[in-house]
């Protein structure tokens, strides 16, 4: 990290989201840092979910492919009947 200081003017909004970003103990560069740092790795937040997430996500989706291949079915039944 530098030791010169810079200024950058941000909008309000961004301030406030910077700050909801802030973990204890970091200034704003550091949190701008560990931004701009998981921008770069394309892999950052991958895995993070625990199995049982995984398998309650997977279920979800199982689930809603299933109610919209029946939807399906149902409307192209109603065609066939008119």
């Amino acid at each position: 990290m530098s030791t010169a200081d810079e200024q950058i003017r941000v909008s309000a909004e961004t301030k406030r989201e910077l700050e909801r970003r802030k973990r204890e103990g970091e200034s704003f560069d550091d949190v701008l840092e560990r931004l701009l740092e998981d921008d770069r790795d394309l892999l950052a937040g991958f895995g993070s979910w625990s199995d049982e997430q995984a398998e309650a996500a997977r279920e979800i989706r199982k689930r809603s492919k299933n109610r919209s291949k029946e939807l399906m079915e149902r409307v192209a039944g109603a065609d066939e009947g008119s």
